[in-house]
């Protein structure tokens, strides 16, 4: 497995946020981390990108502990795509997508070159937004900064991509595009959604996260069950059956029960 989490543990202000979670990321594929409101999504997501330190447990990134391996050697390999942070650094839209082309220099300093160049307009492309090239940073909508940042994540050509709500900010159809591009890359995806049917329609592996632990961890058709969704997210849903034999979920409305473990 290209990443992996034993027994991982972190918490704020003394109350566990993550709590004890083990899993493995199927390689190749394009896992969901799902969840209610602060049920620990993005924290995990940061935890096995390296951006926090486990407290309890390790991070695996091919078999070694992740926190021990050379910074640069992780950034030539793994993308994040943070949850969007306000800035309004004055740059060009390509220059920020060359940002993720630096971990591929050999000083921090170096001039793109037009290999940067090739790699950063092929991922602008891809992304749909070619045309914002020129654009500066601070003129941007939400959702093309968000498309941006995803074409930076590319550019740095990674073995593991992983976003934190990613479909934030984008219109329906900016949605199943940026997924369907998601599908077809050929690299290992971790992505949190709130969307459970974009889940259930795009990724092979959802892991189910609730109160900081995992509840539930498979393809679409084992984690999104009714009796699932009701005692996690605490809503009545009628599953049905693509002809692709993806699930599809109607909410019904609030559960009687509320949400437990």
């Amino acid at each position: 497995m290209s990443l992996r989490a034993h027994d991982v543990t972190w918490t704020a202000q003394g109350r566990p946020v993550i709590d004890g979670v083990t899993v493995e990321i199927p390689p190749g594929g394009h896992t969901a981390l799902l969840g209610p409101n602060g049920s620990g999504k993005s924290t995990f997501l940061r935890l096995l990108a390296g951006l926090l330190r486990p407290e309890g447990g390790t991070v695996l990134l091919s078999g070694h502990d992740l926190h021990r391996l050379p910074r640069r050697a992780v950034a030539r390999r793994m993308a994040v795509v943070a949850q969007e942070v306000s800035s309004e650094v004055e740059m060009t839209v390509l220059d920020v997508v060359l940002l993720g082309r630096i971990p591929h220099h050999r000083r921090l300093a170096a001039v793109a070159g037009e290999e940067d160049l090739t790699y950063a307009r092929r991922a602008l492309g891809r992304c749909g937004a070619a045309e914002l090239e020129q654009r500066r940073w601070p003129t941007l909508s939400g959702g093309e900064r968000q498309r941006v940042n995803i074409a930076r994540a590319l550019a740095q050509e990674p073995t593991e991509l992983l976003l934190d709500e990613p479909t934030n900010h984008l219109d329906i159809a900016h949605q199943l595009a940026l997924l369907d591009l998601l599908a077809a890359i050929p690299v290992t995806v971790v992505t949190a959604l709130h969307d459970l049917n974009l889940a259930a329609r795009y990724c092979d592996h959802l892991l189910l996260l609730h109160r900081g632990r995992l509840v539930a961890a498979g393809p679409p058709e084992q984690v999104l069950t009714g009796e699932t969704v009701e005692r996690v997210y605490g809503v009545r849903a009628e599953i049905t059956t693509s002809p692709t034999g993806r699930p599809g979920l109607h909410f019904l409305g609030p559960s009687l029960r509320a949400p437990s473990l």
